[in-house]
């Protein structure tokens, strides 16, 4: 892990597309803004544990899909 120190209105940049500012620093939060590409997905971590967890189970319950039913609603 790479730890940096930042004042307030400075930047970190990672690559070339993504810069992270710090915004404000009061008492003991940071708020820290993100520019980066749309295709950069940004979440908080819980929340980015969260997705992986419904993804991870959704990917163990699979079934196979119904043809039947499929091919029913493509029927005109």
């Amino acid at each position: 892990m790479l730890a940096l120190s930042r004042k307030q209105n400075e930047s970190i940049m990672i690559g070339n597309d993504i810069e992270i500012t710090i915004l404000d620093i009061r008492s003991d939060q940071v708020k820290i803004g993100i520019n980066a590409p749309k295709s950069v997905g940004i979440y908080r971590k819980e929340i980015y544990l969260q997705i992986q967890e419904e993804n991870k189970h959704a990917a163990e319950n699979t079934e196979k899909p119904d043809l039947a039913a499929i091919e029913e609603l493509f029927k005109f």
